[in-house]
């Protein structure tokens, strides 16, 4: 191990942006964090302001630095994990985006989708990229970004312009930005964007060509733990390497030490997220599941998954809580669903951005059926939650399909996990046993790793599982007849919102 004591993750989510400092035994010293505004310019599209989310990550960093009476000297590497997806266009001679961040959950480019898919339909690209046409993906948001922003197109085909997910703005800008910034990604960001072939792990130019993307304004691919370079901003971990990249669930996983084929986690955050280790084999999904980049180490071969994600859970809960203004802090629906014994015959299907896996239907909107006059607000409390074990349960039925092997229990992480009521639910709705880890930032976590590991500072993969530890374990406690009852409802319930977009429906 080297003399330095601590490492540094950088966790830019969907909602906030954190800085997590952690110790060798993996738990953690001290947290910065800040949210950052969320832009909804039109129903269905959703933005972020790449400079404030820039400025939210360097505030962080301090945050944490100070909390823990640490000095850069103390930091022993960086590591970066991110809201995948979300993507970037920018100036590389100004440092100044060309329009905001288009999150992952924005739909606006449906007609792009079509368009691109043409007669062959959604697989157009999947045995290549792993992943099905979605607005879920970065392309087409660069593609609506350079066919939409005034002089943008002109810009980038005279290669002014970059492109990134959000790993990549911070990362070139902690580098230097405009004076030499590196512009890097890694595999996991990189098999996000529908624009890398899985086997060569590099840019498919004929891809590209397709979403008319000129290929100089893409990143770098690099694997997702080595050093990329050294901090170079306003005195803020100056000559701290930089040495881990993961896209957020990725991380989790590595986070959560399933190196083992067949292991798999679900974070609960802003959406869901299961991750089925599939080890150096590309499983194509038959049942509506992304193939993707789980990690690589350094010069090793790339470790593949299966994905299964989920577009609303921990959002609806916030939706909740701002739009509809019924409680005042997200805690409190628990306490709401509580006062209820049941969900009073409510399914809550939240398609706000059409259903990603296992549907994928960009056409799907959000709807709340079997309502009567008995219904009350405790009922669509519990609903909400309900909502996410329900795509959960069908995330892992297409994951048993597809690797043919039953999973026997399910690791968990992220903020929703905090809620009993919702996990145990969640145990109910699976039949497996839900676990949950003692260091429930596994996201952070994973990417401190992939740092760590790069510069020394940990082994290898032996010291994560060895620093994993159990906090709690719910088990099954409904009946099986029960369980497929209910299902058997949510599943009605999930039809009710296809087809709902049309010509005549933004």
């Amino acid at each position: 191990m080297t003399q330095e004591n601590y490492v540094l993750a950088i966790d830019q989510g969907t909602t906030s942006s954190r800085a997590i400092i952690f110790d060798h035994s993996g738990r953690i010293v001290a947290t910065g964090q800040r949210e950052h505004e969320q832009i909804f310019p039109r129903a269905g599209w959703v933005e972020h302001d790449p400079m404030e989310i820039w400025e939210s990550v360097r505030e962080v960093v301090a945050q944490a630095l100070s909390k823990a009476s640490v000095n850069r000297d103390q930091i022993a590497a960086v590591g970066i994990t991110n809201q995948r997806e979300t993507t970037v266009v920018w100036n590389k001679e100004t440092g100044e985006p060309v329009y905001n961040a288009i999150v992952w959950q924005d739909t606006r480019t449906q007609k792009i989708i079509e368009e691109l898919g043409g007669d062959a339909g959604q697989d157009k690209y999947k045995d290549r990229v792993g992943l099905p046409l979605a607005t879920y993906f970065c392309g087409p948001k660069v593609k609506w970004i350079l066919d939409n922003v005034d002089g943008a197109r002109a810009d980038a085909e005279a290669g002014k312009l970059l492109m990134g997910t959000i790993d990549t703005w911070v990362l070139w800008n902690m580098t230097g930005g405009v004076d030499g910034g590196v512009h890097v990604t890694d595999v996991a960001n990189a098999s996000r964007t529908m624009l890398m072939d899985l086997k060569t792990l590099s840019w498919d130019e004929e891809i590209a060509a397709d979403m008319t993307i000129p290929v100089s304004m893409l990143p770098e691919i690099k694997s997702s733990s080595e050093v990329y370079g050294k901090g170079r901003q306003k005195g803020l971990l100056v000559d701290t390497p930089i040495a881990g990249i993961l896209g957020d669930q990725q991380a989790a996983t590595f986070g959560q030490a399933c190196f083992e084929v067949g292991m798999a986690k679900n974070t609960y955050g802003t959406g869901n997220f299961m991750l089925m280790n599939t080890g150096e084999e590309i499983v194509p999904s038959k049942n509506g599941l992304l193939t993707t980049v789980c990690y690589k180490i350094g010069d090793r071969k790339p470790i593949y998954a299966l994905e299964g994600s989920i577009a609303v859970t921990g959002s609806l809960v916030q939706w909740l809580r701002d739009n509809l203004k019924m409680f005042d802090s997200a805690p409190e629906v628990e306490k709401l669903a509580l006062e209820v014994e049941d969900n009073g015959g409510v399914y809550f299907v939240p398609a706000f951005s059409g259903l990603f896996a296992p549907y994928w239907r960009s056409d799907a909107r959000g709807a709340l059926v079997g309502m009567t006059r008995y219904v009350n607000r405790n009922h669509i409390a519990r609903a909400a939650l309900e909502a996410t074990a329900f795509q959960t349960r069908e995330v892992l039925d297409a994951m048993n399909a597809d690797s043919g092997v039953e999973l026997t229990e399910l690791k968990v992480d992220g903020g929703m996990t905090a809620n009993e009521t919702l996990m145990q639910f969640q145990a109910d709705m699976l039949g497996v046993d839900v676990v949950r880890p003692v260091v429930a930032e596994t996201t952070a976590l994973g990417a401190a790793y992939a740092a760590g590991i790069a510069v020394g500072y940990w082994e290898g993969e032996q010291d994560v599982i060895d620093n994993w530890a159990e906090d709690k374990r719910w088990t099954p406690q409904m009946d099986a007849d029960q369980r497929e009852r209910l299902y058997r409802n949510w599943k009605k319930a999930v039809t009710r919102t296809f087809d709902w977009v049309d010509e005549d429906v933004d």
